[in-house]
This record gives structure tokens, C-alpha cells and sequence, in this order.
């Protein structure tokens, strides 16, 4: 890691904003000051397009498992000395393909759903007619 770079949840702040400080206390010596960030406004452009990432990833995954199953049913058939663990396999392959499927279908409302934050940030409201 860079030094003077910290990766943190929360509290992220632009370089150029000072902290603002505040003082408590009733008299001298008795006083402690607390320091408070200046939280900027979420992202949500960047975070809709992680997201849209992830998915593609995700399908990307479900793409390559399931090939991989197609190819070792095919060699369960072309190799029988070997078909059982051939087949152990491809329900193997099955089985990520099916989870990476999952994950696009999570990451695909995670994204609509960052996209409804950006247009309710930004005062687009949906009108439901029926």
C-alpha cells in the first residue's frame, strides 16, 4: 500500500475541503476539540457503472462454466474410461455457472438500483401511471 494512502468505508472527503473543528468545554483545560470530515455526495454514476462491471463479469463467468460443462459431457462420452469423473465435473461447471448467474442477476438490480438513487438525487421522479 502507498504510503499516506488508507482505503476507509465512510468519511471520504475532497483533498481541498479543510476538516471542520469544533470546541467543548467549560473553562480552561477542560475543553476538547472534535474534529468532523466533510462527507461529499455519493457517486452514483461510478457506482452504476461498477456494478454494470460486475455483471458483465458475472455473465462472463456463466458463459465460460457453461462451456466448460458442454466440454466435459462431451468428453464423458468420448473418454468412458474416465465418464465418471468427466460427469463429476461438468456438474461441477454446472453448479458456478448457475452461482455466477446469480451474481449477474444481483449486480443487475444493484445497478438499477444505483441508477434510481442517481435520478432521485438529481430530482428525476418516475411517474407510475397505472
Amino acid at each position: 500500500m502507498a504510503e499516506g494512502h488508507h482505503h476507509h468505508l465512510f468519511h471520504h472527503k475532497k483533498e481541498d475541503e479543510p476538516p471542520v473543528e469544533t470546541a467543548y468545554g467549560s473553562g480552561p483545560g477542560g475543553a476538547y476539540a472534535e474534529t468532523t470530515e466533510v462527507v461529499a455526495e455519493p457517486d452514483y454514476k461510478k457506482e452504476e457503472k461498477h456494478h454494470k462491471h460486475l455483471e458483465q463479469l458475472g455473465e462472463l463467468g456463466t458463459a465460460a462454466a457453461g462451456a466448460y460443462a458442454l466440454y466435459e459431457k462431451h468428453e464423458a462420452k468420448k473418454d468412458p474410461e474416465h465418464a465418471h469423473r468427466h460427469k463429476i465435473e461438468e456438474e461441477v461447471a454446472a453448479a458456478a455457472a448457475v452461482g455466477a448467474g446469480g451474481f449477474a442477476f444481483h449486480e443487475h438490480h444493484e445497478k438499477k438500483e444505483a441508477k434510481k438513487e442517481d435520478e432521485e438525487a438529481h430530482g428525476k421522479k418516475h411517474h407510475h401511471l397505472f
